[in-house]
């Protein structure tokens, strides 16, 4: 058991030096988080009395599509859960939100197919523009950016607390939005601290700017608040018990 310890250590700080280093986005050669076991998923968490509920596992009425028609969501909804219906569109919350607590639970295709980023994805989007990803990543590879819980195109996270496909898994996000001058540039960053299935994976991490694929991150002046979204990527995530708490 020590050895394992001391190698899971070790590991874990070879991650934190080579975070020091400037990677490409999407790197391949950027180092693997090491795995953790989060131990067997639970029944839904808890609901704080001064949360707001964004999905309790019957409608879909505090959601619509994420595009300029806003339309009611389309996305499957069955035995408590939503699932991704392909091709429909990423769907957004009707209330927008600035600084939050977020608790989403998912779970990733039982069978798996396909294989790195064509396995299981989707995200979770604050403010519509900063992404916790979604993915299998149980047993699988893809770029460290790019797997589970990473913020992605930005930062891997501290472990990969995966559990298998099929298998509820839980995000609890705290997130504080930007802060813009009146001349449209940064003040201060987002920062954002992120457990993946009660794991600490990002600690009070400053964002690089929105969350975009194969470029560099930038920031665009934007509204105080704004709907948090889920990405349609053609995959039959599901999703349950979504609330959020507000911490402005």
């Amino acid at each position: 058991m020590r050895v394992s310890y001391l190698v899971l250590a070790a590991s874990a700080a070879m991650v934190i030096r080579a975070e020091a280093q400037q990677w490409p986005v999407h790197s391949l050669e950027r180092p693997k988080p090491p795995v953790v076991n989060p131990g067997p998923a639970g029944p839904p968490a808890p609901v704080p009395a001064d949360a707001v509920i964004l999905f309790e596992g019957r409608t879909l009425d505090a959601w619509e599509t994420a595009d300029s028609l806003a339309r009611p969501a389309r996305w499957k909804v069955t035995d408590g859960y939503m699932e991704v219906a392909a091709g429909t569109g990423g769907i957004r919350t009707r209330q927008r939100f600035g600084d939050v607590q977020l608790h989403v639970e998912w779970a990733s295709p039982k069978p798996p197919r396909g294989e790195g980023q064509d396995r299981g994805n989707s995200g979770v989007f604050l403010m519509g523009r900063y992404e916790v990803q979604v993915l299998d990543s149980y047993r699988s590879d893809t770029y460290a950016d790019g797997q589970a819980s990473a913020l992605y195109g930005q930062y891997p996270p501290l472990v990969n607390a995966s559990r298998a496909p099929g298998e509820w898994q839980s995000y609890d996000i705290v997130f504080h939005r930007p802060h813009f001058k009146a001349d449209g540039s940064l003040e201060r960053p987002a920062r954002v601290t992120v457990f993946h299935n009660g794991i600490l994976v990002h600690d009070n991490v400053a964002l690089k700017g929105a969350t975009a694929h194969a470029r560099e991150a930038t920031y665009e002046a934007h509204e105080d608040r704004l709907p948090i979204g889920l990405q349609d990527h053609g995959h039959p995530v599901r999703f349950r018990n979504i609330w959020v708490r507000e911490l402005e």
